[in-house]
């Protein structure tokens, strides 16, 4: 029996990826539990910032800490927004230089289809992980996450900047012309843009470890289904993938008390 907080799954990039879900008395290796069965149960709610047992709002925060946490600013889903650059704080300068002064990669990743993204650099394979993509090429990095957001934003206008979560998880995608793809998206950047661009047109490839793929899905939802039994077929992105099509995402459950037994 395990249990703990679900925070999103911990990865490493080989080849399947390997899936660690972190408990309070130490992980689960997810890939080890393919094939067995999962007996899920909720048990209760616990804010990832402040510990209280509080209903969680977002992003595993309770509501207060959502509106103050520096983690929860609008800059993370709107990268165009930060301001660091400018010695201007949204909640918390410091946390925020630490956060958008470095590194940051302007993307395309074929998960469900092809879309933009932004990421850290140094989160760059756990970000495409997380998104579940097959697929996925650099296109730009820049010295900020501003500049990023900036360079997402041109290129959503060709681009989606979306995952349909139900075809990444049957994968469903549709092969590209990659080449193609990233020509329109250089040729859509200003001047400004160009000494930013990387020299690379391979995409990288990623191998989920999937027994097999759903026809058609269902998510668990644990307030309405405070308990779940199933067996593990797979994990892709950041969800847990069962024999009987019930798919259940770790990240969008992050703040929530459960017990795991495996058997």
């Amino acid at each position: 029996m395990f249990e703990g907080v679900l925070k999103k799954m911990r990865t490493e990039i080989e080849s399947p990826i390997n899936y660690f879900l972190a408990m309070d008395h130490g992980f689960i290796h997810v890939n080890q539990a393919l094939g067995k069965t999962f007996k899920i149960h909720h048990t209760g709610s616990q804010c990832l910032s402040c510990n209280q047992m509080q209903k969680i709002f977002r992003q595993g925060f309770c509501k207060s800490c959502f509106f103050e946490n520096p983690a929860a600013g609008d800059w993370i889903m709107r990268p165009e927004l930060s301001k660091a650059h400018l010695g201007e704080p949204d909640r918390n300068l410091e946390y925020e230089k630490r956060m958008q002064l470095q590194p940051h990669i302007v993307y395309l990743a074929l998960s469900s289809h092809l879309k933009v993204g932004v990421t850290r650099k140094n989160q760059l394979s756990t970000r495409w992980i997380d998104q579940g993509a097959n697929e996925a090429l650099a296109i730009l990095e820049v010295p900020n996450r501003y500049l990023a957001g900036v360079g997402e934003v041109l290129l959503k206008e060709y681009f989606s900047d979306k995952t349909n979560w139900r075809k990444m998880l049957q994968n469903n995608a549709e092969p590209i012309d990659w080449k193609g793809e990233r020509d329109r998206a250089i040729d859509n950047l200003t001047n400004d843009f160009k000494p930013y661009i990387i020299n690379k047109e391979t995409p990288v490839k990623l191998n989920f470890p999937v027994l097999h793929y759903p026809e058609k899905v269902q998510s668990l939802n644990l307030s309405k289904t405070p308990f779940y039994e199933g067996k593990l077929n797979g994990i892709k992105g950041q969800y847990l993938i069962f024999e009987d099509q019930t798919v259940f995402n770790v990240r969008s459950n992050e703040g929530q008390r459960i017990n795991i037994e495996i058997c």
